[in-house]
């Protein structure tokens, strides 16, 4: 019996776990309603389940690929600081976790920066990662963030980001919390130069991303039942002494309240952006030329003033 229990049962056990549906080679995934859902059939779905609507994260690459047209872009190189500046140890080494989410998700980052069309629109695109330290802003993250928008400038592009984070990364520190200040001013810059920001809020965007660059969009968009918030719901009940909403936090009751524009499932995103794309453009090109007509017609009146005195 004991010889049983010590090595047949583990062996057993062991044999099921390399066969479990965290192997990337099974062919099927368990949705939030507790249904299985063939990986392809979802996939062809945009990751949105087709029994409850559930909308599943995407990485920065399928991301993407269910953005741009016919799958084509170009992913921007951005500057990546030294790791691990502070030398963090809690449970593990911070080291060792940003070894880990690298072999995960095949990014050097939580923020991917790449370049393409959208129904023929050029744009530059942005996207998080939650499989990488819960998509948190540090160091990287924000140099990838503020690299896109210089790329939206010089290229003269409208600049859409797809949000998915729990806020700053406590192991960062300081130099996280910084980030939140650079992407701010980013942004700042990137409608200093009329080119449109519109921000998809993806389930959940939390913390500091929602309290800096997610929160600035020309456009407020969400998925449906996405998480959009800055504290988290334990931590408001337990200041405010109440019981809040059962939505409480959700796209849709944000939007309700007036936080956020739209909610719009993932299916429906391409078009409703290109259709906001192109009123956008064009309001910001009349703008410009308004702008220099009035420079035109004030160059145009200072030598008759002159000649005048």
């Amino acid at each position: 019996m004991n010889w049983i229990t010590k090595f047949i049962k583990p062996r057993i056990k062991s044999l099921f776990k390399k066969r479990s549906s965290g192997s990337k080679e099974t062919l099927w995934t368990t949705c939030e309603c507790k249904n299985l859902v063939y990986k392809d059939d979802l996939f062809k779905n945009f990751s949105v389940c087709p029994t409850c609507g559930f909308h599943h994260k995407l990485g920065c690459e399928d991301r993407f690929k269910v953005f741009f047209d016919n799958k084509e872009y170009e992913t921007i190189k951005t500057p990546l600081p030294k790791d691990d500046p502070l030398k963090f140890v809690d449970a593990k080494k911070y080291i060792d976790r940003l070894k880990f989410a690298r072999e995960k998700t095949n990014q050097s980052d939580a923020i991917l920066i790449a370049d393409g069309k959208i129904n023929n629109i050029q744009v530059t695109v942005g996207a998080q990662n939650f499989d990488f330290i819960g998509g948190s802003v540090g160091a990287a993250s924000g140099e990838a963030f503020v690299h896109g928008v210089q790329n939206a400038i010089n290229k003269k592009t409208p600049f859409i980001f797809f949000s998915c984070s729990g806020g700053q990364r406590m192991m960062e520190s300081a130099i996280s919390l910084v980030q939140m200040s650079r992407t701010v001013l980013a942004v700042n810059e990137l409608k200093k130069k009329n080119l449109p920001y519109i921000v998809v809020m993806c389930n959940p965007t939390a913390g500091g991303v929602t309290g800096s660059f997610a929160s600035l969009g020309d456009v407020l968009i969400a998925e449906p039942k996405a998480i959009v918030a800055f504290a988290g719901r334990r931590v408001i009940e337990s200041t405010v002494k109440e019981e809040l909403p059962e939505d409480f936090q959700t796209a849709e009751f944000v939007k309700e309240h007036g936080g956020i524009d739209l909610v719009v499932e993932r299916k429906y995103l391409r078009s409703t952006i290109s259709t906001l794309l192109s009123i956008l453009l064009k309001k910001k090109e009349a703008q410009a030329i308004s702008e220099t007509d009035n420079v035109t017609n004030l160059e145009e009146t200072l030598p008759k003033t002159s000649k005048a005195v």
